[in-house]
C-alpha cells in the first residue's frame, strides 16, 4: 500500500511539474495568440491541415483555379489586366519563364509557366511603411502553369494569412488589403473561366 501511495505521489508531482513547465513556456504564447485577429487561428489551422494532407508547406499557402481549355494564354493576360485595372491596380509584369521547349538540347520539354505581376503603388507604399516585410510579397502574382496532363492552372497566394494572420490591421489598411485580395481573386477566377 505504501508503494502505491508513493507512486501516486510521484506521478502527482510529475503532473504538477509538467503543468508549471507548460504554464511558464506556453502561457505567454496563449495570451499573445489571443491578441491576434479573430480569424488568425482558424486560418493557421486550415493551412496546417492542408500541409498535413499533402506534406508540402507551399500547398497550404496558395489558391488554385483550373483554366477552362477554351481560354487562351493571351485571353488570360487580357482578363487579368482588365480586372486589375478595374480594381485600381496595374499589371506591372508579364514573364514567360518556360515556353514548353527543352531547357537543353535533347532534354525534356518544360511545362508552360508564365507569371503575371499586379500592384498598386499607393497601397504598396502604405504597407511598406507599416512593415517592410510586406515587400517580400510584392508585387502580387498570379502564375499560369501547365501540369503533367496538359491542364493549365492559375495559382496565387492565399491572402487570408496576409490580412488576418497577425494583429488586426488598422481599418484603412484592412480595407486596402481586402480590396487587393478581391481584385487578385477576381482576376484569377475570371481568367480561369474566360469571363471577359
Amino acid at each position: 500500500m505504501g508503494f502505491i501511495k508513493g507512486l501516486l505521489m510521484l506521478l502527482g508531482a510529475i503532473f504538477v511539474a509538467m503543468l508549471i513547465y507548460m504554464g511558464v513556456n506556453f502561457g505567454g504564447m496563449a495570451s499573445k495568440a489571443a491578441s491576434l485577429d479573430p480569424q488568425a487561428m482558424k486560418l493557421y489551422m486550415n493551412m496546417f491541415d492542408t500541409v498535413l494532407k499533402t506534406g508540402n508547406a507551399a500547398d497550404g499557402m496558395v489558391r488554385l483555379r483550373k483554366v477552362n481549355p477554351d481560354v487562351t494564354n493571351e485571353d488570360i493576360k487580357d482578363i487579368i489586366e482588365s480586372v486589375s485595372s478595374d480594381g485600381n491596380m496595374q499589371l506591372v509584369g508579364d514573364v514567360t519563364m518556360f515556353d514548353g521547349t527543352p531547357l537543353q538540347a535533347g532534354g525534356p520539354k518544360t511545362k508552360y509557366t508564365r507569371i503575371f505581376s499586379i500592384c498598386s503603388r499607393p497601397i504598396a507604399s502604405k504597407f511598406l511603411n507599416y512593415s517592410m516585410a510586406y515587400g517580400a510579397f510584392m508585387p502580387c502574382r498570379i502564375m499560369l502553369r501547365e501540369d503533367d496532363k496538359g491542364d493549365r492552372w492559375l495559382i496565387t497566394m492565399d491572402m487570408g494569412l496576409m490580412i488576418h494572420g497577425g494583429k488586426t490591421l488598422p481599418p484603412d489598411m484592412l480595407k486596402m488589403a481586402q480590396g487587393v485580395r478581391d481584385t487578385i481573386y477576381a482576376a484569377q477566377d475570371k481568367a480561369a473561366s474566360g469571363d471577359f
